[in-house]
């Protein structure tokens, strides 16, 4: 076979193999001969002449770790294990393979460390109802830290607040203890309430001493009307005063 022929047939082989085809979420960063390109390739087809030529792939996709859960000790010292998870995405491909070795474990240890610190300066209670503020702030944070190397921080979320079985028991207490303070403020104001009208109505029935007897009758009513063995003895108001009067009359 003729030398040109056989020349021919590896200069097709070499460019064939060159030849490298990029997704559409996908860039090529390309060093040749150690020096980085000034942009990244990509998508669709692209030439890496090796051996002159060395590509890194790089997914501009979003993607999501979960940072493992975090020994924190809050404001108020209280001992908590927290984990989250964060949705980051790459948006400068040259940064990311130059400026870190690799920005995924990069990005996980500013995560476990920024979550540490902003936890670490909140009490309890504002963890547990300000979470929303919480997650925003480690995610600026976080943001900040990630942005030199072309990593775009897009949310982080506080996934799993693990209490002590001590602390839930003292919450525990504590929420039993506001329910029970409710129920007696409620029973005491219906109590007021009651009084009030309860006063309203002697001054009623005291400018009307017929209302009394009145509602004195109307009380054996109710009594009839149930089936008991109650007996009742109706007697007279108007006796009783007299009574009253007799007993408390001096002798002469």
């Amino acid at each position: 076979m003729p030398f040109g022929v056989i020349a021919t047939v590896i200069l097709v082989l070499y460019l064939l193999n060159s030849i490298k085809i990029l997704p559409e979420y996908e860039r090529g960063v390309i060093f040749r001969l150690g020096r980085l390109l000034s942009a990244s390739k990509g998508p669709g087809i692209i030439f890496v002449f090796a051996p002159l030529d060395r590509i890194v792939r790089v997914s501009l996709r979003q993607e999501v770790f979960e940072v493992p859960p975090q020994d924190i000790i809050t404001r108020d010292n209280v001992t908590l294990k927290v984990n989250a998870v964060v949705f980051f995405r790459v948006i400068a491909p040259n940064l990311a393979v130059v400026e870190v070795i690799d920005y995924r474990y990069q990005t996980s240890q500013f995560a476990q460390t920024t979550l540490r610190s902003v936890l670490g300066e909140v009490e309890l209670d504002d963890l547990l109802a300000h979470r929303d503020a919480l997650n925003a702030r480690i995610q600026t944070i976080l943001d900040q830290h990630t942005e030199p190397f072309g990593v775009k921080v897009i949310n982080v979320e506080v996934k799993q607040v693990d209490l002590p079985e001590s602390m839930m028991r003292a919450m525990a207490k504590q929420a039993e203890a506001e329910r029970e303070k409710r129920a007696k403020l409620i029973h005491a104001e219906g109590e007021f309430a009651a009084s009030q009208r309860l006063a309203d109505a002697a001054k009623v029935l005291a400018t009307e001493p017929t209302t009394l007897q009145l509602r004195y009758l109307q009380t054996l009513t109710e009594i009839g009307v149930e089936k008991n063995t109650t007996i009742v003895f109706p007697l007279p108001i108007d006796i009783l005063a007299g009574l009253a009067k007799l007993a408390t009359r001096e002798p002469k």
